[in-house]
């Protein structure tokens, strides 16, 4: 039988390597230098590839402009709940943008996300995120917390539309919820998070069964072709209420708050 003696050299040397791996991940814990943090929207392929809508028009847009104010970042402990509301208990918190006017519909269909702003920010994990949309005082959307146009084809007739909404809203939302988690900045690198929009919420999608949430609650687009002047739709909030049904109208409103998103984790609303 062979007997392993081991040094007390060895076991000194073992130690003294075990405090410097110890060390080096406790500075890596503590290690405070700012990073980089990214703020993308995303108003998903639906806005740069165009859809179907439930009733089956094909709803391609030219400019979807929304006006996202005071976008702030939180690390919040407990994790912020949409469904509970309230404000995010933050032990952290970084402003991302004070006021920007933002063209989801920019680019074509392979394009990025768009890159609303990237600040210097304390490093950790950012779960929760905020915005208000005001309406506009300057820019193309001046007026409007949202204005969107392009146009709805279907049985070869073809409707340009434009809806000027002035309804102020504001999201607060949790975790971004998709393929990969957004938001965790460590010291030095960069992260990124998201302020999403779903506007399948207002048009339905074609592609999900009749009896789907996204299309039982959708609006469609018939209400609004019902309603072109000249070939067109062009209206604002007044105009949608005096031209809707009411229960159209009342739908379209309904569905307003809905909109906002991180990736497909809901956000609680405010309007």
């Amino acid at each position: 039988m062979t007997l392993a003696f081991v040094t007390p050299t060895a076991l000194i040397s073992s130690c003294q390597n075990q405090t410097t791996q110890n060390q080096a991940n406790q500075v890596q814990t503590n290690d405070k230098t700012p990073g980089t943090l990214k703020l993308r929207a995303n108003g998903e392929d639906f806005v740069r590839k165009g859809f179907i809508s439930k009733d089956g028009w094909k709803i391609t847009f030219d400019q979807l402009y929304v006006n996202l104010v005071e976008v702030t970042a939180y690390q919040t402990d407990p994790p912020y709940k949409a469904e509970t509301g309230g404000k995010p208990e933050a032990k952290e918190k970084v402003i991302l943008a004070q006021s920007k006017i933002v063209d989801l519909a920019e680019g074509n269909e392979t394009a990025e996300t768009i890159l609303v702003s990237e600040i210097s920010a304390p490093p950790g994990r950012y779960n929760a995120i905020s915005w208000k949309m005001p309406k506009a005082t300057e820019g193309p959307a001046k007026g409007y917390s949202l204005l969107m146009s392009g146009t709805a084809t279907k049985d070869g007739q073809s409707i340009p539309f434009t809806l000027k909404i002035d309804q102020e809203l504001e999201f607060t939302c949790g975790d971004f919820v998709g393929d990969e988690r957004k938001g965790i900045l460590q010291a030095g690198n960069t992260a990124e998070l998201e302020a999403t929009f779903h506007f399948d919420h207002i048009f339905g999608d074609n592609g999900a069964t009749p009896d789907d949430e996204i299309n039982t609650g959708a609006l469609g687009f018939t209400p609004l072709a019902a309603i072109a002047t000249a070939g067109k739709v062009e209206v604002d909030m007044a105009k949608l209420k005096n031209q809707l049904s009411p229960t159209d109208y009342q739908k379209f409103i309904a569905i307003l708050p809905s909109l906002g998103h991180v990736g497909e984790g809901h956000c609680h609303s405010v309007n």
